[in-house]
């Protein structure tokens, strides 16, 4: 599981059936700074999620990949390997609140 940020939606007119209906959202991961400790920053690297909690663009969610991707109720029988499980309200490092810009 990590912290990403969405960048925008996807929109793909033509896809597998069981896909119709699910929001695709591109996010970008974020770490924690490794020289300050003190902030997120970017891997400077986009995925594509499916979202199953209605996040918006700007955001920061918890995004989970691979088999636990389908380790939900709305996503076990999707061809999915990426998806938004969560909005994050705040993160704390070594008792450092995390800024979410």
């Amino acid at each position: 599981m990590f912290i990403g940020k969405i960048l925008g939606s996807v929109v793909a007119t033509q896809k597998t059936e069981s896909m119709r209906g699910s929001k695709l959202m591109m996010i970008e991961p974020y770490v924690v700074d490794p020289k300050t400790r003190d902030k997120l920053i970017s891997t400077n690297r986009s995925l594509v999620a499916v979202d199953i909690v209605g996040a918006g663009e700007g955001q920061f969610v918890l995004v989970v990949q691979g088999s636990s991707a389908r380790m939900t109720p709305e996503t076990k029988q999707l061809p999915v390997d990426c998806a938004i499980i969560g909005v994050v309200d705040s993160a704390t490092f070594q008792r450092v609140p995390l800024p979410l810009e």
